[in-house]
């Protein structure tokens, strides 16, 4: 199988668009429409069925899938062995992280990581709500949970916690906290459920009972930013509430602890760029672990 054909094959059926595919590949949309016409008349079949709103694999496109994944994961492997350009950290990593992580520890560590290695072009993305290592939507993830399926590398990275906070403003206009019972005429700020991508989100429980209002923010970064403003009180993580003088921890005995965990698939480990990344990534982590854990 000719490797371009089907590296270009594996981008539209990830994307599920010709353009996506093109955009992620760094090519034009007649380059990959063209070379997929290549794939299809040397098949004597189509791929995809092309349409308006996106593709979708054919039965052919899907017997075809697991053969280009194996013939990318033999690409890679030998990219890592063989690849002189690997070593010096040339190409791109797409690295995928909650939004709390990735606003507040990942995306300013990272932008001086980039600067050491001008060839390097990092690319830092929230997690869906959906979110596929195994289609390479990421090179490297911090998930909430430790993997258990596929072919996927993962570690711990760091325990956190969570506590509860208002503004300075927030508890001088509406008054002091002491315990549960006077949170019933506040508004709590927290996540829309349904929209909660991971049970490691599930913790509002604990106030939701005495709460007198919500209001609902499906963005870590949102929130923080509400309890700011004084729009009410919210659990937020202790790592990033801690660069804001202007909030206050309250109800000390509420607390949570999750995990953050460091994850790849198996085919990338070797690569050198994603390797130096993961490094670099857990190793600033090691270095600000008491920020984490409060």
């Amino acid at each position: 199988m000719n490797w371009d054909h089907a590296r270009i094959f594996l981008a539209v059926a990830r994307a599920g668009q010709i353009l996506s595919a093109a955009v992620r590949l760094g090519l034009d949309h007649a380059t990959v429409t063209r070379r997929l016409n290549a794939l299809e008349a040397g098949l004597g079949a189509k791929v995809f069925e092309r349409r308006p709103t996106g593709c979708t694999l054919t039965a052919v496109g899907e017997r075809l899938l697991p053969i280009a994944e194996r013939v990318e994961s033999e690409m890679l492997q030998a990219q890592a062995l063989l690849g002189g350009a690997d070593l010096k950290l040339e190409g791109t990593v797409r690295i995928g992280a909650p939004d709390a992580f990735g606003t507040y520890f990942l995306s300013p560590r990272l932008a001086r990581f980039s600067e050491q290695h001008p060839d390097l072009l990092l690319q830092l993305v929230p997690l869906p709500r959906t979110f596929s290592l195994s289609k390479r939507e990421a090179d490297i993830a911090i998930i909430l949970e430790r993997p258990q399926e596929g072919r996927l590398i993962g570690r711990k990275l760091t325990d956190y916690s969570l506590s509860v906070y208002a503004s300075r403003a927030y508890l001088a206009r509406t008054g002091p906290v002491h315990g549960r019972e006077d949170l019933k005429d506040r508004t709590l700020i927290t996540y829309v459920q349904d929209l909660a991508y991971s049970p490691g989100l599930d913790y509002m429980d604990a106030l939701s009972d005495v709460a007198g209002r919500r209001f609902e923010c499906a963005s870590a970064v949102g929130q923080l930013e509400a309890v700011k403003a004084g729009a009410g009180i919210a659990i937020l993580h202790d790592y990033a509430a801690a660069a804001h003088s202007d909030l206050v921890r309250i109800l000390p005995e509420t607390r949570f602890q999750r995990t953050y965990w460091l994850v790849m698939h198996a085919d990338m480990r070797d690569l050198g760029r994603i390797a130096e990344t993961d490094r670099f990534i857990a190793d600033e982590v090691r270095a600000c672990r008491a920020q984490f854990t409060g």
